[in-house]
């Protein structure tokens, strides 16, 4: 049965969707921009900076449902200029010290708000 997840400490949904959604085993995040959990959109700093607010959303998405980083099984990333690919890498390989998970990187023709990079996660529970 599918169960939306919701929490503070990452940018409250703007539109018909949810936080996360899951259906017990895994969990499916909404892409994540750099936008900070009261509002504030970090469209005009540089690609590290935006890719360490994306992720650090996604991480907090995660840790809702006592989940963390390594639980992760699949990240998408969307770039507005794939020329950013290294210097997004660069930051995105420090939440993955050891068994990264799967990824795809990829431009798109426009992201909302006009931010360099989204990224959306889908992770699995730990078997009990």
């Amino acid at each position: 049965m599918k169960r939306t997840i919701s929490t503070d400490d990452a940018p409250a949904a703007v539109g018909a969707y949810s936080q996360a959604t899951t259906d017990g085993s895994t969990l499916y995040t909404a892409g994540q921009i750099p936008m900070t959990p009261d509002g504030d959109l970090h469209a005009d700093a540089d690609i590290a900076t935006q890719t360490e607010i994306a992720l650090d959303n996604v991480v907090a998405i995660l840790a809702a449902e006592d989940l963390a980083a390594e639980d992760i099984l699949k990240t998408t990333v969307y770039l507005a200029d794939i020329d950013d690919f290294d210097v997004m890498n660069q930051t995105y390989k420090t939440y993955f010290a050891a068994a990264p998970p799967a990824r795809s990187a990829v431009e798109a023709g426009a992201l909302p708000k006009g931010v360099g990079v989204e990224i959306e996660a889908v992770a699995s529970y730990p078997e009990a």
